[in-house]
């Protein structure tokens, strides 16, 4: 977990950790810069297994989790971000898949998108096996950045690209997926947060995967694929820059998250309750 001016919502994502149904674990949590109490809060939580790396400088998202890839000490690498809830059987699942599937690199999950307060919106569909993950490679992986778990090896061959700012993420996938195998479990097992959109933040993302589809392209000789890719990235984002220049966005997320049962939401709202109650680590 890197993190970045995330006191506002960091304790929930700790608690979610370390009520965990797997106890066999630690957490790598490297600090990006934060100007805020972030490092202080991290500071208090009464559990060992928790390790903070911090060093007071801005470096980005891409070269932190770098710095816990080559930190980390266990077998497999679970990631997730600062502002994020992980349900309590999330590792123990996932880790039981990568058991039991050795062939497999990159495990996701489904997830809960939730606004400020918990607020459930729905849950983003899901794509369980490595062909429909990868069915259209230029147009991107459905395969959620915050609900990866995957073998160590895996991320040390492949690593962050620190010039892909805000695709980070997909251009991993982008470079590894020909010779990796990944795979998602159905099942909900993060709540990710996600309460406004931005132009900038879209801009930076897709400008940047265009730029991995370009060099992934012009090394396997597919520049017409290429370009016609790069040409639906651009649509969609002028499609995100209406949505939220016109003040829509929130519309546009809903429209992205497919409904959740009541029983689904009733069994958030439990998650959520449990990571927002003081006293049990924070």
């Amino acid at each position: 977990m890197s993190m970045r001016d995330s006191g506002r919502t960091l304790a929930p994502a700790l608690r979610s950790i370390t009520q965990q149904h797997f106890r066999d674990w630690e957490m790598i949590l490297v600090d990006d810069g934060s100007s805020d109490d972030s490092v202080a809060l991290a500071r208090r939580v009464a559990d060992e297994r928790i390790r903070l790396f911090t060093d007071g400088r801005w470096l980005g998202l891409a070269m932190r989790l770098n710095q816990a890839i080559d930190a980390a000490r266990g077998r497999f690498i679970a990631r997730m971000d600062a502002d994020d809830v992980a349900y309590p059987e999330r590792l123990a699942l996932q880790c039981d898949f990568l058991e039991r599937n050795p062939g497999v690199d990159v495990l996701g999950c489904g997830m809960m998108v939730f606004r400020d307060g918990g607020l459930p919106v729905g849950s983003f569909p899901v794509r369980t096996t490595h062909e429909a993950i990868c069915a259209r490679p230029y147009a991107g992986f459905h395969l959620a950045h915050p609900t990866w778990m995957g073998r160590v090896e895996w991320f040390r061959r492949w690593r962050y690209d620190p010039r892909c700012l805000r695709a980070e993420d997909q251009d991993m996938l982008l470079r590894a997926f020909g010779d990796s195998s990944y795979a998602a479990l159905p099942d909900i097992l993060l709540g990710y947060r996600q309460d406004r959109a931005s132009i900038r933040k879209s801009y930076r993302g897709r400008r940047t995967f265009s730029r991995s589809v370009w060099r992934h392209a012009s090394e396997h000789r597919q520049l017409a694929v290429g370009a016609m890719a790069i040409g639906e990235q651009m649509l969609k984002l002028a499609y995100d820059t209406v949505a939220i220049g016109t003040g829509t966005s929130r519309k546009l997320l809903r429209h992205r998250a497919r409904p959740v049962s009541e029983e689904e939401i009733a069994r958030w709202r439990r998650v959520w309750l449990a990571c927002n109650t003081s006293g049990d680590c924070m």
